[in-house]
């Protein structure tokens, strides 16, 4: 059956893959007939994504989207890309008096610096070819959602958002699309580590409409959307993906 959401055919890179909404969108992504190229720091982890995904042709590179060399080295090992997924990235926590130039470099070079230099890179080395997609993973705090103590992790993923919006009008040329997915509070490993009570994850969850926090997947199904020839018409987009958290 025929379906606009497949990715038969199409080899997708997903970095940031080796936990959270970057593993669920590798395993997604392979349901959905995609061959899968992960990449990620961890060797370990990456192993076991890639033990997950269902079909054959799938492979890993190890890398530190930190390094440029070692960036330059996975570019020139990879196939023609029909799909790239910049989710790799961190928090840290720090109200406004406490932001350290060091940390918040740091969240600089991994949340925004190396995204946009991996798009760059694999454009200039015509890896992305004509009718290729790329979907940063950004957040609802990029688009002034933030909550106390989020503000340079917020700054991170509004640069985001504002370079897709402008990568989006000079790629069009090119047959490039290029879409963020601007995701609320998920169930990752992240959440389970946060320093606060059970009955205070449980109110913060009742504060959402649709009263929980989303799942890897669910953030995952709308990547696919944008990596598929179903969204060959859609560029520039900030697809809000939050239980409703904006509504309030």
């Amino acid at each position: 059956m025929h379906s606009p959401y497949s990715l038969e055919g199409k080899n997708i890179l997903v970095t940031g893959a080796s936990s959270g909404i970057g593993r669920a969108t590798a395993v997604e992504c392979s349901k959905m007939g995609a061959k899968v190229i992960l990449t990620a720091r961890n060797a370990e982890r990456l192993k076991e994504t890639l033990s997950m995904l269902e079909g054959e042709g799938h492979s890993f590179i190890q890398c530190d989207l930190k390094e440029t060399d070692a960036v330059e080295k996975m570019i020139s090992e990879l196939p023609e890309i029909h799909g790239l997924v910049n989710n790799a990235g961190f928090s840290i926590t720090a109200p406004v008096p406490f932001i350290k130039e060091e940390k918040y470099l740091e969240l600089i070079k991994v949340n925004t610096l190396a995204p946009v230099l991996l798009l760059s890179m694999m454009v200039k080395k015509k890896v992305m070819k004509r009718g290729s997609s790329c979907v940063f993973v950004s957040s609802v705090s990029g688009l002034g959602k933030a909550s106390v103590g989020n503000s340079m992790y917020a700054s991170t993923k509004g640069a985001v958002n504002a370079f897709t919006m402008a990568s989006a009008k000079e790629l069009a040329e090119k047959g490039i699309r290029v879409n963020a997915v601007c995701a609320g509070m998920v169930e990752t490993n992240i959440t389970s580590n946060l320093s606060v009570s059970k009955e205070q994850l449980e109110a913060d969850k009742a504060s959402f409409p649709l009263k929980r926090y989303g799942k890897p997947e669910e953030v995952a199904w709308a990547i696919i959307y944008l990596l598929s020839d179903a969204a060959a018409w859609v560029t520039g987009s900030e697809l809000v993906i939050d239980g409703g958290r904006l509504l309030k």
